[in-house]
């Protein structure tokens, strides 16, 4: 794939999700609190956007503070979140994480510091640091790894692979655009055969 029409492609993805009367917030967004953003962006995790948000709006509501979170019983925790995908795994992972930011008392500032709390992979910890920094990076989820190999930016199926292999692809000022683009794109057209079709229309692109 050559850079330019990759570009030109991503682009037009980026055309056609503006141009919708439909603007979805994505779950990463608009959090007062970084760890508040960390926790939404772990429970988001093949869940819809609109349920994460709802859930994490109920969640920031009754716990104020990583520390409250973490005192809270792993059994409250599944009630409150009950409504997400695997959400007895993610209750345990979100519980934990909170007690070690309360103990840190800070946040991790980096990929490296970040992949040390549990259930936070590398996704996870790049769509967080290009949220809250702005930093350049590439969060890897299920839409940008379907997009991906749609339209041959990466012939990988391992989602650090395809980081690295849409590193290579895109000059470093997309980074950070990639997986809000591509997810925005996502949340909009949810029908399989939908979303094919503008994509088929967009790999002609030259």
């Amino acid at each position: 794939m050559n850079s330019k029409i990759a570009v030109k492609q991503l682009n037009k993805i980026k055309k056609i999700v503006s141009e919708n009367p439909e603007s979805p917030r994505l779950a990463a967004e608009g959090w007062n609190e970084k760890w508040q953003t960390l926790v939404s962006i772990m429970l988001s995790a093949q869940t819809r956007d609109t349920t994460t948000i709802r859930v994490c709006n109920n969640l920031f509501k009754k716990y104020k503070t990583p520390a409250s979170l973490a005192k809270a019983s792993l059994r409250q925790i599944e009630r409150d979140i009950g409504s997400i995908n695997y959400y007895k795994t993610k209750a345990k992972r979100i519980k934990e994480t909170a007690g070690m930011i309360a103990e840190r008392g800070k946040m991790g500032e980096s990929v490296e510091e970040l992949i040390l709390f549990p259930g936070v992979g590398r996704k996870t910890a790049n769509v967080y640091l290009v949220e809250v920094k702005k930093a350049a990076a590439i969060g890897v989820d299920t839409h940008l790894s379907y997009v991906s190999q749609y339209l041959n930016w990466s012939e990988n199926k391992t989602p650090e692979k395809i980081e690295y292999d849409l590193m290579a692809l895109f000059p470093k000022r997309y980074w950070n655009q990639l997986n809000w683009i591509v997810v925005s794109f996502g949340q909009i057209f949810r029908s399989r055969r939908e979303k094919d079709e503008l994509l088929n229309k967009i790999s002609e692109i030259k």
